[in-house]
């Protein structure tokens, strides 16, 4: 039987990257795994090969692909940020959407005081809301 389903975000270069900006942004989080592809690849050397992270209590894991695909993420999947505050929503927009991509600014809401829905410079989608 299934013990455990996690999120898994597979980059084409920079999970590593990826995992150290999350880090910074979310306090009490860590890197629980980390392996990188060595010289004999299949991977570049340095990527990564498996990581793990935990964010909020959450394990998300990552992973540098070797192979190179026809799709990259989407905002049909997204991750979900209940804020505490009004400026922790608007701490989080502003990372997130640096170099990355507006979907939805920030606003109030039917269904949050504050809401605002960005794909980060890595193309990850993050809903992050105040209610």
């Amino acid at each position: 039987m299934a013990s455990e389903i996690n999120p898994f975000l597979m980059f084409a270069r920079g999970a590593e990257t990826a995992m150290n900006f999350y880090l910074s942004l979310f306090p009490g989080s860590r890197i629980e795994t980390l392996v990188h592809f060595d010289a004999t690849g299949p991977g570049t050397e340095g990527s990564v090969k498996q990581a793990t992270l935990s964010l909020l209590g959450r394990r998300f894991e990552f992973f540098d692909s070797p192979v190179r695909h026809a799709f990259d993420f989407t905002p049909a999947i997204s991750f979900a940020v209940a804020c505490e505050s009004i400026e922790e929503v608007d701490r989080l927009f502003t990372a997130l959407s640096d170099g990355g991509q507006v979907l939805m600014g920030l606003d109030a809401h039917h269904f949050a005081r504050r809401f605002g829905w960005v794909n980060d410079r890595f193309g990850v989608s993050w809903q992050l809301r105040f209610v």
